[in-house]
């Protein structure tokens, strides 16, 4: 009895202690932050107290304003720049042969896995999934640059 009252009293001691350092470390700055804001608002001028509480709050914590904008607006160039770059980084395409009108398999020379590999390379450019039945229309550059403007709404030059 007197070992579980003891523990007992030790888990009451140890938790009283770790909530008092919890009300340290949360309450107590918020309360002396806020007295001392008071004090400095009773003691100016009604101007000077707001723009002290401005330079106090500035000084102390220093917020920086974030503006996230959408990506930037494409155009029909940038698409057809964007494809023709992926696809002279594939391995497999000679870029002297590469042109716009180029065909993956009578021009090109790739088999069908590889347009598979070009559709994913072009799905990991743009940030979209391309569909199966989409991409076996996809046997151009061309074809690709036409898909891509069609799904993000590119019509201007």
């Amino acid at each position: 009895e007197i070992f579980k009252m003891a523990a007992v009293f030790r888990n009451f001691r140890v938790t009283k202690l770790c909530t008092n350092a919890i009300l340290a470390r949360s309450v107590v700055p918020r309360v002396t932050c806020a007295a001392f804001l008071h004090n400095k608002r009773c003691t100016r001028s009604p101007l000077e107290q707001n723009h002290g509480l401005v330079s106090f709050i500035s000084k102390t914590h220093q917020v920086t304003s974030v503006r996230h904008y959408s990506k930037p607006p494409l155009t029909i160039s940038m698409v057809r720049e964007r494809v023709i770059l992926v696809l002279k980084l594939y391995d497999k395409i000679n870029p002297e042969k590469l042109t716009v009108d180029s065909h993956f398999i009578n021009d090109l020379g790739l088999d069908s896995l590889d347009h598979v590999e070009v559709v994913m390379q072009m799905e990991d450019e743009f940030g979209f999934e391309i569909p199966d039945e989409d991409a076996e229309r996809l046997m151009k550059p061309a074809d690709i640059v036409q898909y891509v403007c069609d799904k993000e709404d590119v019509y201007d030059e």
